[in-house]
């Protein structure tokens, strides 16, 4: 791991464009199903702004007004009555407190359902992915995007854009009251605005610049949390816990000065705004006063005028931090839209239907390939075999000869460039890939556990299987004895990765998933390398029962375990050099096969 690995997502230039707007309003189309729901609330949020912009008018009335009856006798709509406009004050108040909270809670409940379905699609877009897509992106950075970007879609679309929207209603409706208070005065205020908004549009676009920024660090931090708690042993084994707390203490700190940046500039716009907005309002002021004096207003209206100008001002110092955390929700959504954009594989998600009727015969017919992201670099050339169903085919040759690649197409995690995978004499694509894949199984070197029961991870190879049959699984994979000495047996928690479990009881908990898919092709993948002679015995015996009656193909550096193979393939720089059986190949002592069993023979 070098210290100078940065995530995939380095910062774009930050620039509003078109297809950022786009891709943001693609957000909206989760809102759908609760239009109705949202035009509630978008009622709502208008009627709190009405209502929060008539208390400058009635405070101005009530000023002016006169005490002329008791408050019980006064009447609702009489501006000239003291008692009267403070019970219609109070109706506003609690008018307001009524369609506030029915404003706040449609917008929540609209952005809890939406942002439940965007964070559903997401996930099962990335399960649908193909593997070229996972070779080229991190996990820690995935994983920060389904989760801090959606965290801050739901802040911005709860409360950010419902104030937005808000604050913007309140400014119309007091220009126009200003408008109509003193066509003189608002003038007067209304001449800073267009330079107000010429700062504002030029720091939003850098301070947007600087959150897509921050974003891309904390990702960065995030992905080396990942990696290094998922290679702890290694971390440990090297003894470079200083290593990675450093290097993770350099993404961070990093991380917080372009934070600090930010936070600066935000600050400096903030205070800028409210220097100018209540500049203003104070000029305003001493012009109402003349204006007073001259008998043109009287208090009442200037304190009317006054009270909306704060509001003006107070709103519009809101609106950067408001517009600020919309660009990144900007920015966050056009991260997400990319994921959804990238071309996914026709994987069918729902209930899975009946099973291929496979008899599993395999046949590469000149299959060329290389991985996309090395188109000049050749990993197979020309490849042509068959094998028959039922027939054992082991591949062996150099590392990079290219035979995990070919159990990689026979999988379909990548298709050939040029030639053609045939199974059962129909080319491979042709198969609906998820009913092709189901009657397929791997059981790999590193076997991967999911962090719950041994009974839950032999049951992933067939979801909904009985005790019973999962039993019988363990059974098969020679398991179900260490599995009974556990005081929890099936119920044993395997831990992260399956780190409570040896590399020989993981490999036997990997065959009995695979025993219980009962798959028409099985493909092992150096099963048997990275284990002690006693659980290598166990393994190959458990392997020997899994691939009777099936197709298997095994990839070994071993060749004492694929004596038996009805056919082996020599691959060398992703070409077949050699083919055949065991004592076919070890006859030619020119041969690659048996220059590598004779030097396996004198290592041993």
């Amino acid at each position: 791991m070098a210290s100078g690995r940065k995530a995939d997502t380095e910062a774009k230039p930050a620039k509003l464009s078109k297809a950022a707007l786009r891709k943001f309003f693609r957000v909206f189309r989760y809102m759908r199903a609760q239009r109705g729901l949202f035009a509630l609330g978008m009622g709502c949020l208008l009627l709190t702004s009405l209502l929060s912009a008539a208390f400058p008018w009635l405070i101005g009335k009530l000023i002016d007004a006169k005490a002329s009856t008791t408050f019980w006798q006064a009447p609702l709509y009489d501006m000239g009555n003291v008692h009267s406009i403070l019970k219609l004050l109070l109706l506003v108040f609690a008018a307001q407190a009524f369609f506030g909270f029915w404003r706040i809670w449609t917008f929540g409940s609209v952005t809890e359902n939406a942002l439940t379905q965007l964070r559903s699609d997401t996930y099962a877009h990335l399960l649908k992915l193909p593997m070229d897509f996972f070779s080229r992106r991190r996990v820690g950075e995935l994983n920060s995007r389904i989760s801090a970007d959606v965290a801050l879609l739901q802040d911005t679309f709860t409360t950010v854009l419902a104030e937005f929207l808000r604050q913007s209603v309140v400014i119309s409706v007091c220009i126009a009251a200003l408008a109509y208070l003193s066509p003189e005065l608002m003038a007067t205020m209304l001449a800073t605005l267009p330079v107000v908004m010429l700062v504002a549009v030029f720091f939003g676009r850098f301070i947007r610049k600087l959150g897509k920024q921050v974003q891309d660090r904390i990702a960065e931090s995030n992905v080396i949390v990942d990696e290094t708690l998922q290679g702890i042993q290694s971390v440990k084994a090297f003894s470079n816990e200083g290593f990675e707390s450093r290097r993770y203490g350099t993404a961070v700190r990093d991380a917080r000065r372009l934070a600090l940046t930010a936070l600066r500039w935000r600050g400096g716009f903030v205070s800028f705004i409210i220097f100018c907005m209540f500049g203003v309002v104070v000029f305003v002021v001493y012009r109402a006063a003349l204006l007073k004096d001259a008998g043109v207003m009287s208090m009442g209206e200037i304190t009317s005028f006054v009270a909306f100008s704060i509001m003006i001002g107070a709103s519009i110092a809101g609106i950067p931090e408001q517009v600020t955390s919309l660009l990144k929700a900007v920015g966050a959504t056009e991260r997400l839209m990319d994921l959804h954009d990238e071309v996914g594989e026709p994987v069918h998600l729902g209930p899975k239907g009946a099973p291929l009727a496979l008899k599993g015969s395999i046949a590469f017919k000149q299959v060329d390939f290389h991985y996309a992201s090395r188109p000049d670099l050749p990993v197979l050339r020309g490849v042509s075999f068959s094998v028959e169903p039922g027939q054992r085919i082991a591949l062996v040759g150099p590392s990079g000869a290219g035979k995990s690649t070919i159990a990689s197409l026979v999988l379909r995690f990548y298709d050939p460039v040029q030639g053609s995978v045939l199974v059962d004499g129909k080319d491979a694509r042709e198969y609906p890939l998820t009913a092709l894949r189901d009657r397929m199984a791997i059981v790999p070197q590193e076997v991967l556990l999911f962090g719950g029961t041994i009974l839950e991870n032999i049951a992933y190879g067939k979801p909904g299987a009985d005790q019973a049959a999962i039993e019988e699984a363990a059974h098969k994979a020679n398991a179900h004895e260490f599995i009974s000495r556990f005081p929890q047996d099936y119920s044993t928690v395997v831990g992260e990765r399956g780190v409570q479990l040896s590399g020989g009881q993981r490999q036997r908990i990997a065959i009995a998933r695979a025993v219980l898919k009962d798959p028409a092709i099985l493909i092992l993948d150096e099963a048997t390398s990275a284990l002690d002679s006693e659980s290598e015995r166990l393994v190959q015996e458990a392997l020997d029962e899994l691939m009777k009656g099936r197709t298997s193909v095994v990839i070994a550096h071993r060749l004492s375990t694929i004596r038996h193979a009805d056919k082996i393939l020599v691959l060398d720089k992703g070409t077949v050099v050699e083919s055949g059986t065991h004592d076919e190949l070890i006859a030619n002592s020119a041969g690659l096969y048996s220059s590598l069993n004779r030097l396996q023979v004198d290592i041993a």
